[in-house]
């Protein structure tokens, strides 16, 4: 745009708050403050015109010249009015645009110069149809909006300029002043028809939005009203017929609840405290579900409820071993705290943890405990949990919120104290979700346990009464703090004279019970249950075992059902008919002497198991080669046997320099299991001497302990698993450690009876006894 000098003008500016005179526009402004006022006088004593131009911001009282838009109007002062409270109010007529172009007076008025922009209106196809289509969006815009009418449209449809058309539109518009400012600074026709259809678009699209919304919202008043109105009417006619409504009944019912039941002060204010909230509740309110839920969960926690201990110890006694064959150590414990809380009539629960391989029975003699105390009895499996809210609760604030396990199986049980058996406590693992581990801290810590706190429930619960019982397989996956909390009680296995006298007991009654057959029916001796036992399962538990004897129970009901037999009789002989072919072969000690073959002793999570070490000297460089899948400790212990049968060559007659000449090769069949722990250090060192020296170990002889670099033997754990595997695999005599002379006790009198047990501290002592010397 190029400025004339011609039309630069010198006027004074009155600046507009919230609001814009476009050309042609003709309106009434009330004016007040000193500068506006003065500036209209210095118009009216010149042409009587005057620029108006829109502040950026209204609340601005004495705006600066960067507060004011450059482009403004140019407008003729037609009347002036001073009205009683000292206001004036003016009537004017916007005759063109004006651009600022600099501020010459600021201080008693605003004064600037100008240059005035005069339109030319001359109109082409394009800037007709711009016309129309203006128009059009206009007309569209009056039909939804409801602070125009119709009248309107016919104002500014006579309008054949485009310029005077797009300014007369935008005046009738309700916009925000950057947007009527965008319209006055368009100088261009085409670009100013082109903002103000944007701009009309975008009204309508928002106008058209509000009239959906209060659509919506009224329909929304209009349902509301109706089911209001349909209460109110139902409230009438239950009081006619003297019934309570839905919610008061509700309140009413919690309330008579609370009177019979005995909780604690504080329980009894928290509650009293929701039901109040409940009651002043709307009858469709969400919350109110979710209050009355938290009602209910509180009211069926047993906080008082309690069963009457049965303390007959010779009753106990009778049932511990009626249910269970062996578990010595674990009824005695049973029994001594029966008697300690016959004495103290009260007792905090103690926290025992019953550690064993799969199917030794744990889960089943917590049962026994319960039954044997006359308690309530609940389970919780913690296998997987890797969230706290599962033992600690969710917050309430939660969609889905409720209690943790433990007062769900509280719940459950309907007494504050249970036997409350928390099985596989050794599979919990934690993630981002929290760690569960850590909140069973305050689970099973009796000194806090008293006052336990739930999440969702957020009162403090006393779990001090209840008998805790854990079950876990290995007991170094138990956390060390929670470890440290629990009484730990280690149930290695059973014996073959154990697994008898349970399968006569139980498994056998249990399974002819569950296939429809008596003991007429089928009979099984014990020569043939012992066979089952050794050719068919290995295993420290009995659950494989119960599972061959449920196989026979369905081949006899076979037989007996299509055959008409009335009588099917199971004996060693025809055992394989039943069963196929032996699995296992029992007495897994080798069948005659060999060299550099060595049957060591393990300890796995599956309980006690044998493990056949060989050696292979061929000649070479002194290569030592191990195999197996041996972890980072078996190879050590093999590397410190070989050490020591090079340092003591000369001693025990063997080739100076067989570590040059030789290369050693130790394998421990089953390589796909991976072994690792610190019981095979003798056995691969005897089974080393045997190969070097070609003299054969005793194939009755199996071992276990640890090797130092002097050849003492250090003592090892899972004496008493080892030498029950040893008794299955037909050893007859087990080396063990001297130190763990003090756990031979622990192995059952009827192995000991069959075992040879050989304490050594040195390994010239195993060679002594596992070498068949000539």
């Amino acid at each position: 745009m190029n400025i004339n000098p011609s039309s630069k003008k010198n006027l004074p500016l009155l600046p507009l708050r919230g609001l814009l005179v476009y050309p042609t526009m003709v309106l009434h402004l009330d004016v007040g403050r000193e500068k506006s006022v003065r500036a209209l006088e210095k118009a009216m004593v010149g042409e009587n015109l005057i620029v108006l131009a829109s502040q950026t911001e209204t609340n601005i009282d004495d705006p600066e010249p960067n507060d004011i838009f450059d482009m403004g109007t140019v407008a003729r002062v037609k009347q002036m009015l001073k009205l009683p409270n000292g206001t004036i109010r003016v009537l004017v007529e916007g005759v063109s645009r004006a651009k600022v172009l600099e501020y010459t007076e600021t201080d008693d008025h605003y004064e600037v110069e100008v240059f005035e922009i005069h339109e030319t209106e001359e109109t082409d196809p394009e800037v007709e149809a711009l016309m129309r289509a203006v128009l059009q969006q206009f007309e569209q815009y009056v039909k939804v909006s409801k602070k125009t009418n119709h009248e309107m449209i016919a104002a500014v449809t006579d309008i054949e300029e485009p310029g005077r058309l797009a300014d007369a539109i935008a005046s009738h518009l309700t916009l925000k002043i950057k947007d009527k400012q965008s319209i006055l600074e368009a100088v261009d026709v085409k670009a100013r028809l082109e903002t103000l259809m944007r701009i009309l678009s975008d009204e309508r699209e928002v106008l058209e939005l509000e009239r959906k919304i209060h659509q919506r919202v009224r329909k929304q008043m209009e349902k509301t009203q109706k089911e209001y109105y349909l209460r109110e009417q139902m409230k009438a006619i239950q009081k006619e017929l003297g019934e309570k409504e839905g919610r008061q009944a509700e309140v009413d019912e919690l309330r008579d609840k609370i009177a019979k039941m005995t909780l604690p002060e504080a329980v009894v204010e928290k509650v009293e405290k929701e039901i109040d909230r409940l009651e002043k509740m709307p009858a469709t309110s969400a919350e109110g579900t979710v209050v009355r839920t938290y009602i209910d969960w509180i009211l069926s926690l047993p906080w008082s409820d309690k069963t009457t201990d049965e303390i007959d110890i010779d009753k106990a006694e009778k049932i511990l071993n009626d249910e269970h064959a062996g578990l010595e150590k674990v009824k005695e414990r049973i029994l001594e705290y029966l008697a300690v809380q016959k004495l103290v009539k009260h007792m905090r629960g103690p926290i025992l943890c019953l550690v064993g391989p799969p199917g030794v029975g744990k889960t089943s003699l917590a049962k026994s405990i319960a039954n044997s105390l006359g308690r309530k009895f609940v389970r919780v499996s913690l296998g997987g949990v890797r969230d706290e809210a599962e033992i600690r609760g969710h917050r309430r604030t939660y969609i889905g919120a409720m209690p943790g396990r433990i007062l769900q199986g509280m719940k459950t049980a309907g007494s504050i104290n249970p036997v409350f058996l928390l099985d596989e406590i050794d599979k919990m693992s934690n993630d981002f979700r929290g760690d569960p581990s850590s909140a069973m801290l305050e689970v099973l810590d009796p000194e806090q346990n008293n006052s336990f706190s739930d999440h969702y429930i957020e009162l403090p619960y006393d779990l001090s009464n209840v008998l805790f019982i854990c079950t876990a397989n290995v007991a170094q996956n138990i956390p060390r703090p929670l470890l440290d909390r629990m009484e730990m009680i280690y149930i290695p296995g059973y014996t073959e004279l154990e697994k008898l006298a349970i399968v006569k007991k139980h498994l056998l009654p249990k399974q002819l019970k569950a296939h429809g057959l008596t003991k007429e029916k089928m009979s099984l001796s014990d020569e043939t249950i012992l066979q089952i036992i050794r050719d068919y399962t290995r295993e420290s538990g009995v659950r494989n075992l119960e599972r061959q004897i449920g196989a026979l129970c369905r081949k006899a009901a076979k037989q007996i059902v299509s055959d008409e037999k009335k009588r099917v009789s199971i004996t060693p002989k025809n055992l394989s008919k039943y069963l196929g072919a032996a699995r296992f072969r029992f007495g897994l000690a080798e069948t005659e002497d060999q060299v550099g073959v060595v049957t060591g002793l393990a300890w796995t999570e599956m309980g006690g198991d044998t493990l056949s070490i060989e050696v292979s000297v061929v000649p070479g460089k002194g290569k030592l080669q191990l195999t197996g899948q041996l972890g980072d400790v078996m190879k050590e212990s093999a590397q410190a046997a070989f050490s020591y049968i090079r340092s003591r060559a000369e001693d025990l007659k063997i080739q100076a320099d067989f570590y040059e000449k030789f290369d050693i090769h130790i394998h421990v069949p089953e390589g796909a299991i991976p072994k690792d722990g610190p019981s095979a250090g003798i056995s691969m060192a005897t089974a080393l001497m045997s190969a070097l020296t070609r003299i054969p170990v005793s194939r009755e002889v199996a071992m276990t302990g640890e090797i130092t670099l002097r050849g003492r033997v250090l003592p090892i754990g899972g004496v008493k698993e080892k030498c029950l595997a040893a008794h299955r695999a037909g050893v007859k005599k087990v080396l063990l450690p001297k130190d763990n002379g003090k756990d031979v006790d622990d192995i059952p009198e009827s192995v000991r009876k069959e075992l040879k047990i050989v304490l050594v501290d040195h390994l010239d002592q195993v060679l002594e006894q596992a070498l068949v010397r000539q």
